[in-house]
């Protein structure tokens, strides 16, 4: 047997080092979704990797989605699927489906997983604790899309109780002042989380390798970006990357130190983006 060369090993730990250091003590908002929350191997990577961040000394809030859990259950029941400018319509039906798969499955599921490996996990949603006030949105065009939300408060109080100990797992469905449940863009929920706790980066998992200039071409990422030329670009993004970018744009011009937007389907891509100097997908913060 050929021995172990540990020196690739050890210049990686050195290499994250000064990154640990300066990330030690900061909220860190992560918006699980995607193939990483779909691909059991990459179920527990995740879970994995979040658990490494408390342990060395960040404080890790999940905001997750389950869009396409929630399109197979509506398909099961004959119920409509439709988007607009990259958010699900939902009428009351299509709520009821959203809350029964984000809150009573998705969600129990990352808690378990994150529990299994040590850390012991909250599960929440925007109705807990009042952690939401939401109220209804239209879609980017101004059309009606039904009962979903944007969130207006986020109860700090409740989280920074929880995150104490445990890390937060929150669901993005919230109660409106009408006492409706809305359905949230997992997106916009992860920035507003962001915004009310003034993480220090928000970090969006996606499908896709990060922003790209051509979203026929993979090769034509767009590594780095301020949110002057986001801002410059957007009108031009449709699809689910325009929910992303917009919520990028919303935390840094709100005072997030950074938002990244990562490739989920990579193994330990937020080991990699938060630890490596190279980094992955793209981020977005203002010029140096």
């Amino acid at each position: 047997m050929e021995p172990i060369e540990p020196t690739h090993h050890v210049a990686t730990l050195l290499e994250a080092l000064p990154y640990i250091r300066e990330f030690h003590g900061q909220t860190i908002v992560i918006k699980y979704g995607g193939a990483a929350m779909e691909d059991p191997a990459l179920c527990e990577e995740f879970a994995r990797d979040v658990v490494l961040l408390k342990y060395v000394g960040l404080n890790p809030i999940v905001v997750h989605g389950g869009g396409p859990e929630i399109t197979d259950y509506m398909e099961r029941l004959g119920l409509p699927v439709e988007f607009r400018g990259g958010l699900r319509v939902s009428d009351e039906a299509t709520v009821e489906v959203a809350k029964m798969v984000l809150i009573g499955k998705v969600n129990k599921e990352i808690v378990l997983r994150l529990g299994r490996y040590g850390q012991p996990a909250v599960g929440l949603s925007g109705d807990d604790g009042n952690l939401f006030s939401v109220s209804r949105r239209s879609a980017p065009d101004g059309s009606d899309i039904g009962f979903v939300g944007s969130i207006d408060h986020v109860d700090v109080d409740v989280l920074n109780h929880i995150a104490t100990d445990y890390i937060p797992v929150i669901a993005s469905i919230g109660p409106g002042a009408d006492g409706q449940s809305y359905n949230i863009n997992a997106d916009d929920a992860a920035a507003a989380v962001a915004l009310a706790t003034s993480a220090y980066k928000a970090i969006f998992l996606t499908d896709v390798a990060g922003w790209l200039e051509n979203p026929e071409d993979p090769e034509s990422l767009i590594s780095q970006a301020t949110p002057d030329e986001l801002r410059a670009a957007l009108s031009s993004v449709d699809g689910g990357m325009r929910p992303k970018l917009e919520a990028c744009l919303n935390v840094v011009d709100g005072g997030v130190g950074s938002a990244h937007i990562v490739d989920g389907r990579v193994p330990h891509s937020l080991l990699l983006e938060l630890f490596t100097d190279a980094g992955m997908g793209t981020k977005i913060a203002a010029a140096q």
